[in-house]
């Protein structure tokens, strides 16, 4: 198949997550007990970064991180996962950002509502990237999120855009995003909510399942405004990845065991990410994507739970996936 070595720019935010699990998430102005606390290093574009570089890509973050003890673990983090976080910026103005994260763990898996804080990472500025005009033309994709300022989204979506180099925006939070934007995006991946927010549109369910009008009038909508490709990720429905050619699906990879579900799109966008720009056919690099969301789920935190090409081949060899060899993989390990 010819795989290589990517090497990919992630521009995103580094968060603390702050995880407490209880039976149930508590209403307003009450108070439940919970079973645990813990805390992981996460923030989408970490995460998204981390998940490039264990499944093998050549992975650079920039960002901004507090001079604080949650800054340095999260830099140290990445970079023990063989991120290069040169240029990741120490704010003297804010601490590092948090995510609160409320877990519900129950006989029916687990759930989560999460409250994010930037902190530091709003303290990135489009100055802090003027070097990605002479270097990003060496980087095979640049993913983005929106954990940062908008300015500093479309300075570097722009960057790149103008650079002929790929942009993988993934929404989220769902935030509005013109014309401007979108036009530099080449995937773009929000989940079925973000999906509908992004458009307005609704994405009702048929008995469990997305409804596929809805979906098509959504996807069809966000191509309008100029993305190329539309990548909605639909929790147990799996995927939907929409172009001029119409809708293909990818199912859902099931586990027998959801722990937590906190970083599963993160997860889902960077393996779809090192995959195709490792060389793999879209179809693939969607399936891909999809057992590496798969051993995700399966284990607890954010960062912690991401997992390494070997674990993605194990369940892909299990599950008896054959759509590629993913012994290939090892060709740049």
């Amino acid at each position: 198949m010819g795989l290589k070595k990517p090497k990919i720019l992630v521009v995103g935010s580094f968060m603390m997550d702050l995880i407490a699990s209880a039976p149930r998430v508590p209403g307003m102005g009450e108070t439940v007990i919970g079973t645990s606390f813990r805390t992981a290093p996460g923030g989408k574009g970490a995460n998204q970064a981390v998940q490039c570089a264990r499944l093998g890509a050549s992975v650079t973050m920039a960002g901004c991180v507090g001079g604080d003890a949650f800054g340095r673990e999260m830099t140290d983090a990445a970079k023990k996962s063989g991120v290069d976080v040169s240029h990741v910026k120490i704010s003297g103005e804010h601490s590092s950002g948090v995510g609160n994260i409320q877990l519900e763990t129950s006989e029916h898996g687990a759930r989560n509502r999460i409250l994010v804080v930037p902190g530091a990472n709003f303290d990135l500025t489009p100055d802090d990237l003027k070097w990605m005009k002479d270097e990003i033309g060496q980087f095979d994709l640049l993913m983005l999120q929106l954990e940062l300022t908008m300015p500093v989204v479309k300075y570097a979506a722009a960057c790149a855009h103008a650079a002929g180099v790929p942009v993988m925006l993934n929404p989220a939070p769902a935030a509005p995003l013109d014309a401007e934007l979108l036009e530099c995006v080449t995937y773009l991946s929000p989940n079925e909510h973000e999906a509908a927010l992004l458009t307005g549109l609704p994405l009702r369910a048929d008995g469990g399942a997305v409804n596929r009008e809805d979906l098509k009038k959504v996807t069809d909508a966000l191509r309008a405004k100029g993305v190329d490709r539309v990548i909605v990720t639909l929790g147990g429905n799996g995927s939907a990845i929409a172009g001029a050619e119409g809708i293909r699906y990818t199912p859902c990879v099931s586990m027998p065991d959801v722990k937590d579900p906190t970083a599963a799109g993160d997860s889902f966008v960077a393996a779809f990410c090192t995959g195709i720009t490792a060389g793999l056919p879209e179809r693939e690099a969607l399936a891909f994507a999809s057992h590496a969301a798969a051993v995700t789920v399966s284990r607890m935190g954010a960062m912690p739970s991401l997992p390494t090409a070997a674990e993605v081949q194990a369940l892909l060899r299990e599950r008896g996936y054959a759509g590629f060899d993913p012994a290939e993989w090892n060709v740049f390990l």
